[in-house]
């Protein structure tokens, strides 16, 4: 039976049975700041079970994509460890209990195949229970499993708890009886190896406390209603039901494992037994393959895209493992638009977005493969050497610094060095890595915090807030407010009771209507006025929570703790960043709208009339694209589109669809910022327009890549957008004057001049080409003997590249006789040098590498036949004499 019927019969059987069937939830675990990932069937309906939620119905099912990275390391080894899984599972949020949950997975497991269940022989179906529990022991017996089948476990075996205060209880696990040839008779507690689980009913009964210890459990009451937690592992079952040892076999996953052995020429055994036979080590990477693959697929399709942070680091490290194992194994080509193709048709009929989206899942999957390809050439060569430096030293571990530097100038990622160097028989100094990575960390946060603070010691900001609580920010209700002075910081970060003239100041106020830089959005300008003070507001800061501190430039008279004064922003900078930060909520939702909802804000910044925006896409917008984004957000902006803010727990906003900026921390209640109802929902702090033409335009100025799978366009808004779009007209203008063409042919004229400075570029380069051979031929002629070498030199600048014009030389040589070739030119103060060794100097002993090294005083690099170096303030003359004299030397 293939895995998507199992699906089907499952959904089937509980649906009638008076369940509702929900969908799975996406596998970015969004509403759960704990979780990277979905890794249980009931983490989408934990709100129900915790009573933070009312259910919409009392009885549900579901099969749940799941992901598990902890044994991320253990996959492949053993027959059972996967990263992506599915969990079938029924639930009941106070509804039947025991005495429903047991008949119902009995009868689905045994019924017939003919009558829609799975068929299972009931004589090999083994329940365990909790140790105490009497009652689900006589309801499995009322069904007709004899008592010496059921198997009562202690609490590490059919106890659940979440592992934090909240429902907890008794379970009962269902295991199939593989037969003898698995392993030995008695049950369960004797070999789960032969009794495979493939099912756990829960039955959450009681409530765990606080202060409490996962070993202890100890139970403080009944909760107001009983809820059932079922899950059966679809993976288990189909191994069951397609007769096969192990989840690489079934239908869903020997296919990509299949495509990877007969790309690499090795053969795969089917194994017996849990754990992979070490005589088969080719079999563990393609079991890596198989299963990171079908996971990769499954979180691309699921909107997750490779980069170096939370969820799409862990995507980019399952892509790159099985791009590296089927490396292992042979394969030197691309191997995703191999395998991927493969994993789709596998999932599709469980799935079938799968398909239909494929193309936008093969680009990001694809582009990743190429630059981790990248990666690997450049960052295994320099892993190389480093590991051959240190045996050569006698050392068995690599250093921490040479891990660093691999990550931090290669991106060549930790664990891929770790894995490399074990593969070598040497450790890595992981401590010294994780150090120099927490400093670095320490920096940017530092560097981050100085931006806030302006390098001052965060006590004196707490000692503020202390003090006079926190400030009344009046950012959204007002322009313009009466205040005092609270606090004045000096430059230096020492509190001063005065301000004089062209100081530039920290002031804390107890009420302001500026806004402190955050979510993107640049700070308020504005200035302070009182009857003895003039000032500009330069920026404004949140150095601490419920804190803003502004840095002020003293323009007039002087400004003294406990002063009233009147602090006014700007109202045509306001304007400009109100246009600007919903002009970025705008583009989003274009972007989304054109491209998919995969192509998600990554990170935005926006000033007055201008906007940066980060987002997910594994290719450049063509300008078709480009311009459809725009009109898309243009015609927003022209329809009018009222913009609401409002305040709303966390969970409400993640229900009615609000999006929110993944990595970011927010409060239990959050702002939503809504542009024409749900077109654009977002969780904001920044300050808004009222309605979206008061915009005004908005136009991109450009489109460019920020890194893998990362995009950014910048964009203006309000007056600024018109300025952009006459800078634009004007350009057109002069260019139409100037090339007397009228404005529609200005593509193909220009393409034909550019055609045509193209063309006459290539004959240059021709023409050099020539003059370059022809000085060669003359070079080479005029070779001196040096020790029965061919020995020729140049040390004339000139236009020809010295590295071709080596090579070009060294190829007039007679290449029966050992030949050198020296070519040293001085550019801009620094003399560039190169030298070529023909193959009878090399075959000889002379090293191209070594005469440049010592010509340069070790500087250089390159290989036997060629290399080269630079030196500031060298002499070409004396390093030609230097290179001879050593051809002397070593005759």
């Amino acid at each position: 039976m293939r895995t998507a019927e199992i699906k089907r019969r499952y959904l089937a059987h509980f649906e009638a049975n008076g369940h509702a069937v929900v969908p799975s939830a996406p596998l970015p675990a969004i509403s759960d700041p704990n979780l990277l990932f979905v890794n249980a069937g009931m983490v989408q309906f934990v709100p129900y079970f915790l009573g933070q939620q009312t259910p919409a119905y009392q009885r549900v099912v579901s099969v749940q994509k799941c992901i598990r990275t902890p044994d991320i390391d253990e996959v492949g080894k053993t027959s059972r460890h996967g990263t992506f899984f599915q969990m079938n599972g029924n639930f009941s949020f106070g509804d039947y209990f025991k005495a429903g949950a047991i008949p119902l997975a009995w009868e689905l497991v045994t019924k017939s195949q003919a009558d829609g269940g799975f068929g299972l022989d009931p004589e090999r179906v083994w329940p365990t229970v909790y140790l105490d529990d009497d009652e689900a022991f006589e309801i499995w017996r009322s069904v007709g499993v004899p008592a010496e089948r059921i198997v009562r476990r202690g609490k590490a075996d059919n106890f659940w708890s979440m592992g934090i205060p909240g429902p907890c209880g008794p379970s009962s696990e269902l295991f199939y009886d593989r037969g003898p040839e698995y392993g030995r008779e008695g049950g369960p507690a004797v070999d789960e190896d032969r009794y495979m689980e493939f099912w756990n009913l829960v039955f959450m009964q009681f409530e765990r406390g606080p202060g409490t210890t996962k070993e202890d459990y100890p139970i403080l009451g009944d909760l107001p209603a009983k809820n059932i937690d079922t899950g059966m592992g679809l993976e288990r079952m189909a191994s069951i039901l397609q007769g096969v040892d192990n989840l690489y076999e079934i239908d869903e996953v020997r296919p990509i494992l299949a495509r990877a052995a007969e790309l690499t020429g090795k053969r795969y055994g089917a194994h017996s037994g849990h754990v992979a036979s070490e005589s088969h080590p080719d079999d563990v990477r393609l079991r890596v393959i198989a299963d990171h693959v079908r996971t990769a697929l499954m979180l691309i399709g699921d909107g997750v895209t490779p980069s170096n942070e939370g969820r799409g680091y862990v995507l980019r490290r399952i892509m790159r493992r099985a791009i590296r194992s089927i490396r292992l194994l042979g394969w030197q080509d691309r191997a995703l638009p191999e395998l991927l193709p493969v994993a789709r048709d596998c999932m599709a009929p469980s799935y079938p977005e799968l398909a239909t989206d494929f193309d936008r899942i093969a680009d990001y999957a694809y582009a990743e493969e190429e630059a981790f390809l990248s990666t690997l050439r450049a960052g295994t060569t320099i892993l190389d050497t480093a590991i051959a430096e240190t045996r050569t030293a006698g050392g068995s571990s690599l250093s921490g610094a040479k891990a660093f530097q691999l990550h931090d100038t290669y991106g060549f990622p930790i664990d891929l060095t770790l894995e490399i160097a074990a593969e070598q028989g040497l450790t890595v100094d992981d401590e010294g890595f994780r150090r120099l990575m927490a400093d670095q960390r320490t920096r940017a946060k530092a560097d981050a915090q100085a931006r806030k603070t302006g390098h001052v010691d965060l006590s004196a900001y707490r000692r503020v807030l202390d003090e006079h609580g926190p400030t009344d920010w009046q950012a959204y209700q007002s322009l313009d407010t009466d205040s005092t002075v609270l606090g004045l910081l000096g430059s230096d970060g020492v509190p001063t009771p005065v301000a004089e003239l062209g100081e530039i100041v920290g002031v804390f106020l107890d009420r302001t209507p500026f806004y402190a830089e955050s979510g993107g959005q640049h700070a308020d300008a504005g200035t302070f006025t009182g009857d003895s003070v003039r000032a500009d507001v330069l920026d404004v800061q949140r150095p601490i929570k419920g804190l803003v501190v502004h840095q002020v430039r003293i323009t007039g008279g002087t400004l003294a703790v406990g002063d009233r004064i009147h602090a006014a922003v700007d109202p045509q900078w306001r304007l400009g960043a109100r246009q600007a930060h919903s002009g970025t909520h705008v583009v989003h939702a274009a972007l989304r709208q054109v491209l998919g909802p995969s192509a998600l804000q990554s990170g935005s910044f926006n000033r007055p009339g201008y906007l940066r925006l980060d987002f997910a896409s594994p290719s450049g917008l063509s300008p078709a694209t480009r311009s459809e984004v725009e009109d898309v957000a243009n015609l927003a902006i022209r329809d009018d589109l009222p913009v609401h803010a409002r305040y709303m727990t966390l969970p409400e906003a993640r229900q009615i669809g609000a999006l929110a900026l993944f990595g970011e921390t927010y409060d239990d209640t959050v702002r939503v910022v809504d542009i024409g109802g749900d077109w654009s929902r977002e969780l904001c702090g920044g300050t808004h327009v009222d309605r979206s033409a008061q915009i005004g335009a908005l136009a991109i100025t450009s489109e460019s890549s920020v890194g893998a799978g990362q995009r950014r366009i910048e964009a203006v808004t309000g007056i600024e957008a018109f300025r952009y779009l006459a800078r634009e007209r004007d350009l057109v203008t002069n260019l139409t004057d100037q090339l007397r063409a009228p404005r529609e042919e200005l593509p193909d004229r220009i393409a034909a001049l550019v055609g045509r400075a193209k063309a006459a570029e290539r004959r240059a380069e021709q023409l050099q080409l020539l003059l370059t051979r022809e000085q060669a031929r003359a070079l080479a002629g005029s070779a001196e003997d040096v020790a029965g070498i061919a020995y020729a030199t140049s040390t004339e600048s000139s236009d020809a590249d010295p590295r071709q014009l080596a090579e070009l030389i060294r190829r007039e040589l007679p290449q029966q006789r050992p030949g050198v070739v020296v070519v040293a030119a001085t550019s801009n103060g620094t003399m560039r040098l190169v030298i070529a060794v023909n193959d009878a100097a090399v075959d000889r002993g002379t090293s191209a590498v070594h005469l440049v090294k010592a010509a340069l005083g070790g500087r250089g690099g390159g290989n036997a036949s060629l290399a080269q170096g630079g030196q500031p303030g060298g002499r070409p003359d004396q390093v030609v004499d230097l290179v001879r004299e050593l051809l002397h030397s070593a005759s």
